[in-house]
């Protein structure tokens, strides 16, 4: 690979309250995603993953050492492969990691066995995220063709779409909301809006909110409330929206952070629900909510 990016992992040391790197990484082109597992019962190594031209686990050893575990590839017969755009690790089981490409297809990795369990296509034209509810078997994505689409582990023959964007305006990113998961927030392309879809209510959003001033980058249900969700735009704010008054309106956000450039993704902290990072520039910033 001529085309590397570094990555890091970043600490946050609550006595001297300073941001600290903790170990590095070469990555074969930008990272499109990157996750740490999400082990609840603290049974794991840690690993974290990758998606760019093919998704990649990367075992942190405990001197924070940072090593290539595995590179995923479910194109072996080519000598090319269709670079993967998203992917979501399943809470649930974190065996379990979806993967969202713009050749039409999501594919289910086990990462017990590091082979993929299924290949679907999911799109008519490229997949653009993925993301599972909560449980292990339904997931959802979303792609160029300006659709929401719901998937289930155990009947993949069938899919159902529960919303077409006006135009069938591309759809970039979706985020299932882990504590009612009837809710899924999306951000079209191009687009200062978030849409909130409700699973029960298909083809009509439950909500729209319009407040950014120009393109939503990253969206983020909070982890521990089934009616807060974080947006993040080129307009460098970080917006926090209350929606327990749904269906009515929701005109305005109730908290607001202004960075010093436009916020290209934003994470909120299932640990120290407190905490949301923000990405700007060549900088990580974290707030407190």
């Amino acid at each position: 690979y001529q085309r590397r990016v570094h990555g890091a992992v970043i600490q946050l040391n609550e006595e001297k309250n300073v941001l600290e790197k903790k170990g590095s990484f070469d990555h074969p082109y930008p990272a499109t995603k990157i996750m740490f597992l999400p082990d609840q019962q603290l049974t794991w190594p840690d690993l974290m993953a990758t998606t760019g031209d093919y998704l990649r686990l990367w075992d942190i050893g405990e001197d924070n050492r940072i090593n290539m575990k595995v590179c995923l590839n479910n194109q072996k017969k080519s000598d090319f492969c269709a670079p993967l755009t998203s992917f979501d690790w399943n809470a649930e089981d974190p065996r379990i990691i979806g993967t969202a490409s713009i050749d039409t297809t999501c594919s289910i990795w086990d990462i017990s066995t590091e082979k993929a369990t299924t290949q679907l296509i999911a799109h008519d034209k490229e997949v653009f995220d993925i993301a599972f509810a909560k449980g292990v078997d339904v997931f959802a994505s979303v792609g160029a063709d300006g659709s929401v689409r719901l998937f289930d582990l155990r009947s993949l023959e069938h899919s159902t779409i529960i919303y077409e964007s006006v135009d069938y305006q591309p759809i970039l990113r979706l985020c299932w909301n882990k504590q009612d998961p009837n809710y899924i927030a999306t951000i079209l392309v191009e687009s200062n809006s978030i849409v909130i879809l409700d699973v029960r209510v298909p083809s009509v959003p439950v909500a729209v909110l319009n407040n950014h001033q120009a393109v939503v980058n990253s969206i983020q249900w909070a982890p521990h409330s089934s009616c807060h969700i974080c947006s993040a735009a080129d307009d460098s704010q970080a917006l926090i929206w209350d929606l327990s008054a749904l269906p009515k309106p929701i005109e305005d956000p109730i908290l607001a952070y202004t960075a010093e450039a436009e916020i290209n993704t934003l994470q909120w902290s299932s640990l120290q629900t407190d905490w949301i990072a923000i990405a700007y520039g060549k900088k990580l910033q974290i707030l407190r909510v």
